[in-house]
This record gives C-alpha cells, sequence and structure tokens, in this order.
C-alpha cells in the first residue's frame, strides 16, 4: 500500500490499524478483557492527535526554527518519545505476527 504523502499521523496511524485489524470493532465481544482491548485501541488515536500537535505547535517543520519549543520541557518530549515509540513498536510486532501466520505461497 503507498500512502498519500499529504495525509497527516492521525490518518495515518488510522490507515495502519485499519490494515493490521486493530480497530476496537476487530475485536470480538467474546474475547478475555475485550473491553480493556477495545479501550487501549481507541486511545491509539489519542495519542497520535496529541503527538500531532505537539509537533505543530512546538516542533520545527513548516520553517520554524528551535525557539519555537519554548515552554516545552524535555519529560513532555520524553513522553511523546515515548508514546510514539511503544506505539510503533505494537504496530510492527502486530506486524510481523500477522506476515508470520499469514499461509504462503509454495510453487
Amino acid at each position: 500500500m503507498n500512502a498519500d504523502k499529504s495525509l497527516d499521523l492521525p490518518q495515518l496511524v488510522k490507515i495502519t490499524t485499519r490494515e493490521l485489524r486493530l480497530t476496537p470493532n476487530d475485536i470480538p465481544d467474546s474475547t478475555k478483557a475485550a473491553e480493556t482491548i477495545k479501550r487501549l485501541l481507541s486511545n491509539l488515536a489519542t495519542i497520535t492527535q496529541g503527538i500531532a500537535e505537539l509537533r505543530n505547535q512546538y516542533g520545527t517543520g513548516h520553517g520554524r526554527d528551535a525557539r519555537s519549543a519554548k515552554g516545552l520541557q524535555s519529560r513532555h518530549a520524553k513522553l511523546a518519545v515515548g508514546a510514539a515509540s511503544t506505539l510503533a513498536v505494537f504496530m510492527m510486532e502486530t506486524y510481523r505476527e500477522r506476515e508470520q501466520q499469514a499461509p504462503r505461497d509454495v510453487g
């Protein structure tokens, strides 16, 4: 799948979670702790929206200099990086697990 370069971070995460079948609707109600899993997956969108908002307000993109980050402390940056890396690792591990479980063509 090739992503449209005009998509923002929350849109890309939404597409990726849909492709990986990680949306709350993909979790059967009969699954153990289904409500908890669904709530955690719903929070993925909240995490990415918050990271995108921080980047827009404090990031150096769009021609801004590093002074635009004034007022943001390193603990805030660590929170954003930690949340983003946790999300990225979870998605990659899900992708790899699904790839390993996929039936292989023999030919």
